[in-house]
């Protein structure tokens, strides 16, 4: 699955440290027969330490199976 991260959404509190992030994504499969798109929102502490496209594709992947499963 082909996961590409489109926008994040930071939420600060009031003492300016990050209370939410809403990472907006779309993805498809190879044969492009699937397509995906929404967004995950992550905590402040899933989204410090993997703020990089790689760290939060590997988050989106992970929730994204997921929520398939259940």
């Amino acid at each position: 699955m082909n996961i590409r991260i489109s926008s994040t959404n930071v939420r600060y509190s009031d003492e300016g440290e990050v209370a939410s992030v809403q990472v907006h994504f779309s993805g498809h499969d190879e044969q492009r027969t699937i397509n995906v798109n929404g967004y995950i929102p992550l905590t402040a502490e899933e989204y410090n330490g993997n703020e990089s496209i790689t760290a939060l594709t590997i988050l989106i992947k992970a929730n994204l199976a997921a929520r398939l499963a259940a």
